[in-house]
């Protein structure tokens, strides 16, 4: 089998935000929900995969699990908010013991009999809904049974086997646990006792989780060792004493300050050596325990955007990437290569905008500044701070000098943060340092004026991967300015190649408010208006020779703006379609440019890819005086929505161009085109390599860029230049880098 043509770098997700949707598998995999697809993650590989789908719940399924009757036979349980509990099996001669907690407050047992399960228990005590069941075994009859509640508290069940005669107690009065007794018919008399109520976490409790069972000799081991993850920021893991046997608090982990509101759930490692639990916001929180101390510490883990990821862009360096997304955040993502080993993998090092709206655009200005636009009439412009510059030195492994050019890094601020109730990111010096240092020594923690603080920042020596605790307090840009002048939401944002120009436009319904605005990276002023769209416009893009600006519309049709050679560089309309000439019959969602500036191409909801240009002169566009800009290529049809479309820097072996367009259905398809007189066969596009079912997004694809210089980031040697990533941001959440090998092709 041949070898695929595209290869999976990284992908960036977290866990959606419910209940008990991470499971730590005895193999060393993590599987955790995340959109409408299951991640399986270890800390090299991460893929999505499905194996079957079970339908029949008519509500939201938020809970389900599973147990091995043999090699061969699953038996798998699933609850939904429908208000049933389905069941998934094959025949067995095993009894599975079925616990289901509710909105009662109550835990409700199930046996299962001829073939069907029964209610055979019910168990209270739990004084709100009771959130997590979870089930081990110690011995050969004896089960235990953990139940976790909103009212705060951990219920631990004792299950087991009553002999078929007790002797009657002849000694004084015993203290004794009440037991609950019920028949299975041919396997004798069982009981339920309540073996202890673990109180220690401030808020629900919504997850719990036994260590999983260990082989020691000839046997498997059930440790009777429970974590529980609560809203309170903590976990804590609980044991019995050795000599007393009462269940105490072992281990605390959790969160300091920041803006989220607690955690999910909670698994723990095969060797329980390691646990993780999963935030409202998605987030994944690892710690492991250090052989060698005892201590329990933050490790380096995966994270993601939380809701659909709108639009990225790559630094001018090709080093790293910065997303944004519904999720009204702002991430930026390198690769690391960790201490003795050689293998990179990417991961997030910056959070530089935590916002109040829903992000939807971003454009790159310079290599440490960029401009971003949300569901807000208001343009942002962020800079990064000296503790970012030399963590990101630290962590590429990049000479700081390298990085800041001729730029003094004592001019920059140390950080940033957001004032209380506030949506600007305000620059932190040095000396700010100190006096909040002072003042919070002198504060009253309790006083009226610390009710709502402000989220301080501290500086950090990274060397690897912030944790998220980090990432959402101490790893903020600074906001440097605010650009008025939109009457509407902002949609799409572009820069030129030189970095002197931005292009802006917002959400439009009538052409006085589709107008692109462009604005001075110097002094930030808005330099002109360009109306001639009469709806939305969707996307820009600067030619790379800088002279022109292509915008395509909702309207379905695309303008081309020149910028004249004399001062003071001002644009006109150079050409555009008409709804009478217009070739695309939908809206037009995307748009590039060759690295030439020959061609530019569109692709649109009517299924067409079209590149444009000078046919024929081998001319960049715009060059060529009374030359009209008509189709270049043959109508490409793609077989879906084409939503994103970016064409490769880099020429293939054979001189064609190398184009990736992203379908409505998640697909990325790779095509190479060559100009051609003859274009009613269509033999100027030729498709070489797409994603598979693993590699694709299960949702829109919502942009696609190449990396700017050839090669893979992180790596090195002259081999690399037969490399050429692809990084890709879709509506499911993900955002997903691939390496192509471009000279293979």
């Amino acid at each position: 089998m041949a070898a695929p043509v595209m290869d999976t770098c990284h992908v960036s997700c977290c866990a959606n935000r419910t209940p008990n949707v991470v499971s730590w598998g005895r193999g060393g995999l993590i599987a955790f929900g995340t959109c409408n697809s299951v991640a399986l993650y270890n800390p090299q590989v991460l893929i999505f995969t499905a194996c079957a789908v079970c339908l029949g719940h008519s509500g939201p399924v938020c809970a389900v699990d599973a147990l091995s009757l043999s090699s061969s036979q699953l038996l798998v349980a699933s609850a939904s908010s429908d208000s049933t509990v389905k069941l998934w099996t094959c025949s067995s001669d095993t009894v599975p013991v079925l616990a289901c907690g509710g909105d009662d407050s109550r835990v409700h047992l199930y046996v299962q009999l001829n073939g069907q399960f029964q209610r055979l228990l019910t168990l209270s005590g739990h004084e709100d809904w009771v959130r997590c069941v979870e089930w081990a075994t110690k011995g050969k009859n004896k089960l235990w049974l953990a139940s976790c509640s909103q009212d705060c508290l951990i219920r631990v069940w004792r299950l087991f086997a009553k002999a078929a005669t007790e002797p009657v107690q002849q000694t004084d009065a015993v203290l004794k646990m009440k037991e609950n007794v019920f028949q299975v018919s041919g396997d004798g008399e069982f009981a339920v006792t309540l073996e202890t109520v673990l109180a220690g976490h401030e808020n629900w409790v919504y997850g719990i989780h036994w260590q999983p069972p260990c082989v020691k000799g000839d046997s498997v081991e059930q440790p009777l060792k429970l974590l529980s993850a609560s809203v309170d920021k903590t976990m804590i893991l609980w044991g019995p004493e050795e000599d007393s046997g009462m269940w105490v608090e072992l281990v605390r982990v959790g969160e300091v300050g920041g803006n989220t509101l607690g955690f999910y759930g909670c698994q723990m490692s095969p060797d329980g050596f390691m646990i993780l639990a999963h935030a409202f916001h998605g987030a994944l929180h690892l710690w492991h325990c250090d052989s060698n101390q005892g201590e329990w510490r933050p490790s380096v883990v995966i994270s993601g955007h939380f809701n659909a990821v709108q639009d990225l862009s790559w630094d001018p360096e090709g080093d790293f990437i910065i997303t944004v997304g519904s999720d009204q955040t702002t991430r930026l993502f390198t690769p690391w290569t960790r201490n003795g080993r050689s293998e990179i993998t990417w991961h997030e090092i910056s959070r530089p905008q935590i916002h109040g709206y829903d992000m939807q655009c971003l454009t790159m200005v310079g290599r440490f500044q960029f401009v971003s636009g949300a569901d807000e009439k208001v343009l942002r412009v962020f800079k990064a701070p000296r503790n970012f510059v030399e963590s990101f030195a630290n962590i590429s492994c990049t000479p700081l000098e390298k990085l800041l050019g001729c730029n003094d890094i004592a001019d920059l601020p140390e950080g940033a943060s957001t004032p209380a109730l506030g949506l600007s990111n305000k620059a932190v010096f040095q000396g700010d340092l100190t006096s909040q240092s002072s003042q919070q020594d002198s504060e009253d923690f309790n006083s009226l004026s610390n009710q709502y603080k402000e989220s301080y920042f501290q500086p950090l020596k990274l060397t690897e991967p912030p944790t998220e605790d980090d990432l959402l307090q101490n790893t903020l840009w600074p906001e440097v300015q605010k650009l008025y002048g939109h009457g509407f939401e902002m949609f799409c944002l572009a820069s030129d190649s030189e970095r002197t120009v931005v292009a802006s436009a917002c959400k439009a319904s009538k052409s006085e408010h589709a107008a692109i605005l462009l604005w001075s990276t110097t002094s930030w002023k808005q330099l002109q208006s360009l109306p001639c769209h009469s709806l939305t416009v969707t996307q820009m893009a600067f030619s790379p020779n800088g002279r022109l600006l292509l915008a395509v519309s909702r309207d379905r049709t695309w303008s081309l703006w020149r910028r004249d050679k004399l001062p003071p560089l001002p644009f006109s309309l150079y050409a555009n379609t008409s709804k009478d000439t217009a070739v695309h019959t939908r809206i037009i969602w995307s748009c590039d440019w060759s690295s030439d500036s020959k061609y530019f191409v569109t692709s649109s909801r009517d299924k067409k890819v079209i590149i444009w240009g000078h046919c024929g002169s081998g001319d960049s566009v715009g060059e060529c005086e009374g030359e009209s800009v008509t189709p270049c290529s043959s109508v490409l049809d793609v077989g879906d929505s084409a939503t994103a479309v970016s064409i490769c820097p880099y020429l293939c072996s054979d001189q064609s161009y190398l184009l990736a367009v992203g379908l409505e259905n998640g697909k990325i398809v790779l095509y190479k085109w060559r100009p051609s007189e003859d274009l009613s066969s269509g033999s100027d596009w030729s498709r070489c390599g797409e994603t598979d079912a693993c590699q694709s997004h299960t949702l829109t694809v919502k942009r696609l860029r190449w990396r700017p210089r050839p090669g893979r980031a992180g790596h090195g040697g002259n081999e690399e230049r037969a490399w050429v990533q692809l990084a890709s941001a879709g509506a499911d959440h993900v955002v997903k880098i691939f390496n192509i090998k471009i000279s293979a092709l």
